[in-house]
Formats: C-alpha cells, sequence, structure tokens
C-alpha cells in the first residue's frame, strides 16, 4: 500500500509516495462488497506492520487506481477504515493509521494498571502531586469524614507503552489509612496496596462520566489539541463493608478511549432496588 511516514514532529513527509501498481485482486463475483474487501485488506497491512501508526495512507483516487475501483468505493473503504478507529483525517493533510480506541468496560472495577496490563501494555506512572491536604466540605462528604480531616491528594500522569492515556486525580483519607502518604505512588499500585496492605476488598463504584474538553495542563501531559475532548469519569469506590474509600477523576484521551457499558434486558438497578422485566 503506497504511503508516506509522518516523523515524530507529526510534520508530513514531502516526498512523494510510491505508487503501487498492483494489489491483491478482488473478489469480483462474491458477495463481499468490493470496499471492505479493501478496508480488510488494509487492516491486515497495519496488523502485520507493513502499515504503521502515524503513517499516511494514500488519497481515494490512488487507491482507486491500485485496486481498479470508483473513488466512490476507495471512499467508502478509507470511511470503514476510520469508523473502525483504525485511522483518522486532518482536514488539509490526509488520512493517517491509527489505533483503534481501548474500550474502557464500566461494569468491571479495576485500577488502571490491572486494566493495561491485561490488554498486553506495560502500564506506568508519572507522580505530578503526593502531599496532604485538608477534606473541604464536598470531599468529607464523599469519603464520609470529617471537614478539615487530612486527605491524601494523588496525582498521576498513566502511561501504556510510554503513551499518556489519562491524568489522575484521587483522594484518600488518611484516618483509615494511616501512613499511606508515605508509599512512592509513581512505582506501586494503589488498589494493589489497598488490597495487600491495608486488607481492602472493593465492591462496587458510583461513577459520573462526561465528554469535557481538556484544560491546558491535560493537553500538555496528554500531547492532544488545546480543548480537545477527554473522556472524564469521576468514581466514588466503595468497600464491602460499604465504607467509600477513595473520590477519584480520570481524564482519558478521547481519541484513545471509549466507554463500553454492559446493560443487561433482565434487570434495571436504580438505587438499591432491581426492576425486573415481566
Amino acid at each position: 500500500m503506497p504511503l508516506a511516514r509522518v516523523e515524530t514532529s507529526e510534520r508530513v513527509s514531502r516526498r512523494p509516495s510510491q505508487i503501487a501498481t498492483t494489489e491483491r485482486p478482488l473478489d469480483r463475483k462474491g458477495f463481499v462488497p468490493l470496499y471492505f474487501q479493501i478496508q480488510c485488506a488494509l487492516v491486515e497491512k497495519i496488523h502485520s506492520g507493513e502499515l504503521k501508526e502515524g503513517d499516511l495512507l494514500t488519497s481515494e483516487w490512488q487507491l482507486a487506481r491500485a485496486y481498479h475501483v470508483s473513488r466512490v468505493t476507495a471512499r467508502e473503504a478509507l470511511h470503514g477504515l476510520k469508523t473502525s478507529g483504525y485511522a483518522s483525517s486532518l482536514r488539509g493533510r490526509g488520512t493517517f493509521v491509527t489505533k483503534p480506541k481501548r474500550e474502557k468496560p464500566l461494569t468491571q472495577l479495576r485500577g488502571f494498571t490491572e486494566e493495561i496490563a491485561e490488554r498486553g501494555m506495560v502500564p506506568a506512572s508519572r507522580l505530578l502531586e503526593q502531599r496532604v491536604i485538608d477534606a473541604t466540605a464536598e470531599l468529607a462528604e464523599s469519603l464520609e469524614v470529617q471537614v478539615g480531616s487530612p486527605v491524601m491528594r494523588l496525582r498521576r500522569l498513566r502511561l501504556a507503552d510510554g503513551i499518556p492515556m489519562a491524568v489522575e486525580k484521587t483522594y484518600i483519607s488518611l484516618s483509615r489509612f494511616p501512613g499511606i502518604q508515605q508509599i512512592n505512588f509513581g512505582e506501586k499500585s494503589l488498589y494493589q496496596t489497598l488490597r495487600d496492605q491495608f486488607s481492602v476488598h472493593l465492591a462496587w463504584a458510583a461513577e459520573t462520566i462526561e465528554i469535557l474538553p481538556a484544560n491546558c495542563e491535560e493537553s500538555r501531559l496528554l500531547k492532544i489539541p488545546a480543548k480537545a475532548g477527554v473522556l472524564s469519569i469521576s468514581r466514588n469506590t466503595i468497600t464491602e463493608d460499604r465504607v467509600p474509600i477513595e473520590v477519584t477523576v480520570s481524564r482519558y484521551r478521547a481519541d484513545r478511549y471509549r466507554a463500553l457499558v454492559y446493560i443487561p434486558a433482565t434487570a434495571i438497578r436504580i438505587g438499591a432496588t432491581v426492576y425486573k422485566e415481566n
């Protein structure tokens, strides 16, 4: 597949693409649409490494010429590639190979470290802030502590394979977890520490999900454009003993994440009541 590489500065190479004269023949007598066959061929090139993240794909007419199809068919193939998360377009610059968005299941209570490791990626954290503050009225209500009681504020940049994925801010009550502020959470997993050192068993969490514009610091840390959309998830985590242990606000890159919610058809939970279908 003809392409030009994007440098790390995100400037497109000015060298002309080498146009492929032949591609794998399409099955023109079968039931699979031609545009979908081209889309699948491009996905195969991405999975094999022939096309890499950041590569500039050819234009519609180049793709049409390579596969001997109309520009409408080529346009449909590129559109399918973008809607499936394998490509994105920049106005005036072209269509680039991207990695599909990571789905964040909202029905599974897991920490970032565990979640990223399960995806076969290497999790890491950069410590932005770790200090003790006085609980505000809002924090005291969420954590069920006294106003002004000591709370650890923990801010971290979360990375996967070295790529910034989220900016996370967490509040933990020191009256429930004395000494936790001494642990370096730039190197340690918070949830694993709560399990191993404080025998905490998480039960459930209340989450609020929003799409918000990134502020200046988030844009810089996540390496995204100013005011780009971020997936904001505010979480209040509760133990099996119905004790709130943390308040966390995570800002995920919207170009890397999408929320995945499983809703059973047989039961809908509202508060503490379960309404079942007849």
